[in-house]
């Protein structure tokens, strides 16, 4: 049978269950953001200064996939080459410094938790981590590469490829960024599902336009026209999908009362 509560008033019941939680005024909860969000700007900027010691590296890493299709990066402006060291300079401080930063957002969100909901900040921020470095991996030696080759290496054979560093880093950044955060899939379906907001049954039952939302977002991110490219996008964010489902399983509160009452 299917559940006939609406998503919103499942949002609602679970706002309305926590409202005995210990609270804090505005202005508390005002001074406890900028707290945070002090904390996360300097751990993004120790990320950044450790990753600038190294970005004579990370542009090797940039460069890699183009070394491949045997073509350098041009520029047409100066400061090119100092916006692409800072750029990647950037990236790769935010994430070496996302774990602290993760956890600066749990402290945040977490005295609207319960004390049975907070023992998931451990593997929520692993998780996490780990995915988005999937996806960056995924994108990095698989997408990229098949990308570049498609586009230069097949339709642009006949041509001759002059491709800016600005041009470039873009399409570069829109790859890994793209697919690390859309691996983050199944941690925003745990979210929702831990605060009640959805469950199994409802991914389940509203699975066809998961799919078609999956596909859209596919289109709009992949960096190739082309169908199979695309597919490439959405396959793995399908996986994500249904891992997800099974995660809504295990978190609901339905779920982890029914769970603890079986126990007892």
């Amino acid at each position: 049978m299917d559940d006939p509560i609406d998503p919103i008033d499942r949002a609602r019941a679970a706002v309305k269950d926590r409202a005995d939680l210990p609270g804090m005024s505005l202005m508390e909860h005002l001074e406890e953001l900028r707290k945070r969000l002090i904390h996360a700007v300097a751990y993004l900027l120790i990320g950044f200064a450790v990753a600038y010691a190294f970005h004579e590296k990370l542009y090797g890493y940039i460069q890699k996939p183009l070394d491949d299709q045997g073509i350098l990066l041009n520029y047409t402006h100066p400061t090119d080459p100092l916006n692409l060291y800072l750029k990647t300079a950037f990236v790769g401080g935010f994430i070496l410094a996302s774990p602290f930063i993760l956890y600066q957002v749990w402290l945040f969100i977490s005295p609207g938790m319960y004390a049975n909901e907070k023992k998931y900040v451990f593997p929520f921020m692993g998780a996490t981590v780990a995915l988005f470095l999937s996806g960056a991996w995924f994108g990095y030696h698989w997408v990229l590469p098949g990308a570049l080759k498609f586009l230069i290496g097949d339709f642009g054979k006949k041509f001759h490829p002059i491709i800016t560093i600005e041009d470039y880093t873009g399409f570069f950044l829109a790859v890994i960024l793209g697919l690390g955060i859309t691996f983050e899939l199944p941690i925003l379906i745990f979210f929702l599902a831990l605060f009640g907001i959805v469950d199994g049954k409802f991914l389940i039952k509203h699975i066809r336009y998961a799919i078609l939302a999956i596909f859209i977002i596919a289109a709009i991110i992949c960096p190739t026209p082309d169908p199979v490219g695309m597919c490439i996008f959405a396959s793995p964010m399908l996986v994500l999908y249904l891992i997800g489902v099974g995660v809504a399983f295990l978190v609901h509160p339905d779920r982890r009362r029914a769970r603890e009452n079986k126990a007892g």
